[in-house]
Order: C-alpha cells, then structure tokens, then sequence
C-alpha cells in the first residue's frame, strides 16, 4: 500500500504563485510515475503533469511553461511549482502513484488540495 498526503493549497490572486507538496509513505517499490491530477466543480478530472521515475516529464497544455513538477527521492516528495494562476486554475488538485507490476498498474490517489485562485 501507498499513502499520499498533499498539502500547499490556498487561496490566491490571479497571477500568484503556489507550491504543492505531495509526500508519500509505505511500499514505494515498483512506483514509476507520479503526478498531479485536478478536477474542477463539475467537470472530470484531468491531468496535469507527470513525471517518471526517470525525471521525464509530461504537462497538460494549459499548464505548459507556467507549472513545474519536481521530485525528491530522499524525501519520497513530489512538488507541483504553479506560476501565473489563473481563475480556471481553480480546482481540487489530487497526487497520483502509478505503481506497475508487470502487465498490470495501480494507482493511488491523495485526499486532495483545494486550489483557488481569484479574478
């Protein structure tokens, strides 16, 4: 089992900067990918950016050149940088674990952060 507990969200002004932090805890062998995921009062939720075991990286095109995921192994964290938020930036932003074990993947999700950003 995996646990995730993110933490880093707010309220803030359009154009404002928020870092989330998504710690993880238990059998963290065979997790390759992590990521930040987000999901807006009724719409579904949606990915954001992604990154590897390998530190490859991977955004949703509105987030592209304005989000920055980080990762730190010693610590077991994944960090979500969000620069110049906009109002649709607002959502609840969950973590994810993706943990292969051959043909198989399992995901693990956070409780969730709530971002939003005011006009």
């Amino acid at each position: 089992q995996v646990q995730l507990v993110e933490s880093g969200g707010d309220l803030v002004q359009t154009g404002g900067s928020l870092r989330l932090s998504c710690a993880a805890s238990g059998n963290m062998f065979d997790i390759n990918t992590r990521g930040w995921y987000r999901q807006a009062p009724g719409k579904q939720r949606e990915l954001v950016a992604t990154i590897t075991r390998y530190g490859n990286t991977n955004y949703a095109d509105s987030v592209k050149g304005r989000f920055t995921i980080s990762r730190d192994d010693a610590k077991n964290t994944v960090y979500l940088q969000m620069n110049a938020l906009k109002p649709e930036d607002t959502a609840v932003y969950y973590c994810n674990a993706k943990k292969q074990i051959g043909i198989y993947e399992y995901d693990y999700w956070g409780q969730g952060t709530q971002v939003t950003v005011s006009s």
